[in-house]
């Protein structure tokens, strides 16, 4: 198994699904580095299958994930509310259209259950295949399937006024 490979081809779908689901660009990084360091040390014991490694990439990631918000929701030494992660800072914006859009985009994305959003973004963002989120997420293939067709529909309802017809 070739891990430099591997890097190169699941680091960035991993970054990309990491900051699409709310975590900020440089803890996304960070926790990308920290799942490749698991997968390093855990070499020896994986199969030849990069599919299945890239499966593992996205569930250790996304533990690494919660148990970093669970450590930091428990370190509060003030009586200020944390500060809410952030993007990456996006460069200016040349048309107000493109701000509407973007902004319309991201309240539909919003409005999805987490459970239709997460389904949505492996498949779309993180590239994985229906069987991979299905072992991640511990539910059938068929039922990814139809959280994947929801999400999707939803947000054609949410951003049906934008269509634009020829």
């Amino acid at each position: 198994m070739n891990i430099e490979q591997l890097y190169k081809d699941i680091a960035p779908k991993l970054t990309n699904w990491l900051v699409s689901t709310g975590s900020n660009y440089a803890d996304a990084c960070d926790l990308v580095q920290r799942t490749f360091l698991k997968i390093w040390e855990m070499r020896d014991d994986l199969q030849e299958d990069d599919s299945q490694v890239s499966g593992l990439a996205f569930t250790i990631a996304r533990n690494l994930r919660k148990n970093q918000w669970r450590d930091n929701a428990r370190i509060q030494f003030t009586d200020q509310l944390p500060e809410v992660p952030t993007g990456p800072e996006e460069p200016p914006l040349l048309d107000s259209d493109r701000a509407m859009l973007r902004k319309r985009i991201d309240e539909a994305f919003a409005q999805l259950p987490p459970i239709l959003r997460e389904a949505y973004t492996l498949f779309q963002v993180g590239e994985m295949s229906i069987k991979d989120i299905a072992a991640q997420t511990g539910v059938s293939e068929n039922l990814v399937k139809v959280r994947i067709f929801r999400a999707k529909q939803k947000l054609r309802e949410l951003l049906d006024d934008l269509r634009v017809t020829l």
